[in-house]
């Protein structure tokens, strides 16, 4: 009789399938199988089998986006059909103060708010210091001596530096920045001929071939292990490929995310310089805000790769269908927390070539019209022929509940105990993304 085959991976039922087994053979007629030594020789056989089953089972299923649990399998598998999650996004905000520099000897033309520290600030709830930084030098001119810095983009976040030396002997070797909570966006390369050369290039961020020739200056950028990230340069053929002994300066930032959102009132930490390299410290007033921080956002779960992998892989880099501008938003609008799409050919009467896009975003209830429009550009470089997207304001549907709770008094604290699980697994469900979504 062969041994009964088996589809779980549970051991007891593998113990017994083992055990119906031995029982067949006459050797065994008149053996306890349950008191002998031989049972622990069954569990032993159990336990291998078991192991060996469930250890089967995990490597079918880390090989196929769908059933991949472990997030560098289910980032590389996304990686072969050209998708790359999207990084935490560091939340920002628009300042402007302005820097009188009247009381110098001999005033300055300009002044340049150096790249890295700009403001600190202080959360009253938890007492948490978050630090904001621009990526860039910004230059502003001297007028009537007065410096003004005027909408001012910074971002949360700790500057950072990373360090490499181009060994064209190592073809195994990798750029990869050992940190992780990057925002990728504001990643930042300089490349020096040598380590001693004060001569440098940028190097700029890409995504996509488009444009890309021999002497292009990019670079690409993919998730490797522990959420961190491995820059990629040209070959040669696209983009411009690296010589040996070039040195490598990145400047990059690590975020905390969406925790650093809604963020309002700044104490200035910045580095000003002006055109004759003088350090200015004084006569800086205080730093106005347009709005408080937002759009901070946590790394891009395992859930929405897998989600939009395939989507985005189908649409190819062009908008054709409502599917793909539904796949393509939330890769240029990071706080989209969820979008729909239709055809204006669905309306009555029908409108033709024009595409209707409704966005929620992750925080407030609307789009800002200045985004709006910033998305409508952002599409064009998508959109097939002369299609006409529009953003339209949603509708909310708000719900109101009740609740009768039963409970065994027995087995909790009391009825206060009982009432704040219950409203907080609540509220926890009407904030999760299963629940907002079209």
């Amino acid at each position: 009789m062969p041994l009964v085959n088996f589809s779980n991976l549970d051991f007891t039922q593998i113990k017994e399938s083992i055990k119906e087994y031995v029982k067949t053979n006459s050797n065994f007629t008149d053996y306890d199988f349950d008191g002998s030594n031989l049972s622990a020789i069954i569990d032993i056989l159990a336990y291998n089998t078991y192991i060996n089953s469930y250890n089967a089972n995990m490597v079918s299923n880390e090989v196929f986006l769908d059933s991949a649990t472990l997030r560098e399998n289910v980032v590389a598998l996304a990686r072969n059909i050209g998708f790359v999650p999207r990084s935490r996004k560091a939340s920002s905000t628009k300042v402007t103060f302005n820097v009188d520099v009247s009381s110098a000897s001999s005033p300055p033309s300009t002044l340049t708010l150096k790249r890295g520290l700009v403001a600190t600030t202080l959360r009253t709830f938890g007492n948490i210091n978050y630090t904001f930084t621009i990526p860039d030098d910004i230059t502003v001119p001297v007028v009537n001596n007065v410096a003004l810095f005027d909408d001012i983009e910074i971002y949360e976040g700790t500057p950072l530096k990373a360090e490499f030396v181009v060994n064209s002997s190592d073809t195994q070797q990798k750029f990869i920045i050992n940190n992780s909570n990057i925002d990728t966006s504001l990643i930042r390369v300089d490349v020096f001929d040598t380590k001693t050369s004060s001569t440098k290039n940028n190097f700029y961020l890409k995504s996509d071939l488009f444009d890309v020739d021999s002497n292009s200056n990019i670079f690409f950028v993919q998730e490797t292990a522990d959420e961190q990230y491995e820059l990629i340069f040209g070959d040669g053929v696209f983009g411009k490929k690296l010589e040996n002994s070039n040195f490598i300066v990145v400047n990059y930032i690590t975020t905390n995310g969406s925790e650093a959102n809604n963020v309002s009132q700044f104490s200035f930490a910045g580095r000003l310089i002006d055109n004759s390299g003088t350090v200015v410290t004084s006569d800086i007033s205080g730093l106005s805000v347009s709005d408080v921080t937002s759009g901070g956002q946590e790394i891009e779960s395992i859930s929405s790769i897998k989600k939009f992998a395939p989507r985005i892989y189908s649409a190819q880099n062009r908008a054709v269908t409502a599917a793909d501008y539904e796949a393509i938003v939330p890769r240029i609008y990071a706080e989209a927390e969820s979008v729909v799409a239709y055809g204006g050919e669905t309306l009555d009467p029908p409108r033709f070539g024009e595409v209707f896009l409704s966005i929620k975003p992750t925080n407030g209830s609307f789009v800002p019209s200045t985004i709006k429009n910033n998305i409508i550009e952002d599409l064009k470089k998508y959109s097939v022929a002369s299609i006409r997207v529009n953003i339209l304001d949603l509708k909310f549907l708000y719900i109101e509940y009740q609740s009768s709770v039963y409970y065994n008094s027995n087995l909790v604290g009391g009825p206060e105990a009982v009432k704040s699980s219950v409203s907080d697994n609540i509220t926890k469900y009407a904030n999760s993304a299963e629940l907002n979504k079209f």
